[in-house]
């Protein structure tokens, strides 16, 4: 397919789709883009291991906003989903901001359509809101505080006690913040379709067949799974834990592309996927893997598909990230 036809089919396919030699070494190239273009390539900790190795940063969720917020390159390719490109576009109006593949959304995001939560946002006019950043920039908007798996609890502990919450979208990771604050959080019902879709019973058996392996499990799981985990913490928490704790085996409840950093980081350990409740060996989320290597070097070569948002819109998604930046310095969680 040509550039012309690839460009007018983007709106409908969401990326390039344009053939490219097989024979051209991508990794070169895509390095060869950063330095022209003073481009930086942000990439989740789910992404595919080639795109984790080409990144320049690589982390989760508060890291990447962390990085987005204070980068000086001209270009942002976000190789992750839609709403951390969004994240990325809110603190940085100027910069062109890129995403390998529109369609690569997240099942939690879409979970709170922004008309059915400003319906329950009324139903509770004395609530503040924390939205997990896993959300839309509209649902950035309507609220108060942004947050992170990682800082979550500090950021709820910033609230004063006596000040109602509602807490969105992910319904797990806030029945498990309740349990760990005292607090009693209104819960949107949202939820990942990646932590839910573990297997307790498969986990179980695994668990028997690698008695010394401990389950480290992401706060997106569902309580079940959370009770019997030895560790539950944010993507960077597990890795970190991972590399600190003394045992040899791990069995990691979250999606798989983190297992890539943890045997790099620990080649001695052994890291086994748990499985989910379906006939795959392991938990993928299918819209981080829709990019690719070819779809990342494509969209820097084109500088499309750009994320482009309304500036109302941005300015009022905008104030909740910058409380959750600031709530994060103070307790010491960023720099």
């Amino acid at each position: 397919m040509n550039i012309e036809s690839a460009l007018t089919n983007v709106p409908r396919v969401g990326f390039l789709d344009i053939e490219i030699d097989p024979q051209m070494d991508l990794f070169h190239e895509i390095e060869r883009l950063k330095k022209e273009k003073n481009a930086i390539i942000l990439a989740h900790y789910y992404q595919e291991p080639d795109i984790q190795d080409v990144a320049d940063y690589i982390g989760d969720s508060l890291g990447l906003a962390q990085q987005a917020e204070k980068t000086t390159a001209d270009i942002i390719v976000f190789a992750g989903v839609h709403f951390m490109a969004e994240t990325a576009k809110i603190l940085n109006p100027s910069k062109k901001v890129l995403l390998p593949d529109l369609k690569a959304g997240c099942s939690l995001a879409d979970s709170a359509p922004a008309d059915l939560f400003t319906a329950f946002k009324k139903q509770h006019p004395n609530h503040i809101v924390i939205s997990y950043i896993n959300c839309s920039a509209e649902i950035k908007a309507l609220s108060d505080i942004i947050c992170t798996s990682g800082n979550a609890e500090k950021i709820i502990d910033s609230v004063p006690a006596d000040q109602p919450i509602i807490f969105a979208p992910d319904k797990n990771l806030g029945a498990y913040l309740n349990k760990k604050t005292g607090r009693n959080m209104v819960l949107w019902n949202g939820a990942c379709m990646v932590h839910e879709i573990f297997s307790l019973e498969k986990i179980t058996r695994l668990k028997i067949r690698h008695p010394n392996a401990k389950l480290i499990a992401h706060p997106e799981c569902e309580d079940p799974l959370l009770r019997i985990a030895d560790f539950i913490g944010s993507t960077t928490q597990l890795l970190k834990y991972s590399q600190q704790d003394s045992s040899k085996e791990y069995i990691v409840a979250t999606e798989t592309g983190i297992l890539h950093q943890m045997q790099k980081a620990s080649p001695d350990k052994t890291f086994i996927p748990a499985p989910p409740d379906n006939s795959c060996a392991c938990n993928d989320c299918p819209h981080m893997k829709l990019n690719t290597l070819e779809k990342l070097y494509l969209c820097m070569e084109y500088e499309i598909p750009e994320i482009l948002m309304d500036e109302s819109l941005r300015l009022a998604a905008k104030k909740p990230i910058d409380r959750m930046l600031e709530i994060s310095r103070a307790a010491g969680l960023i720099g």
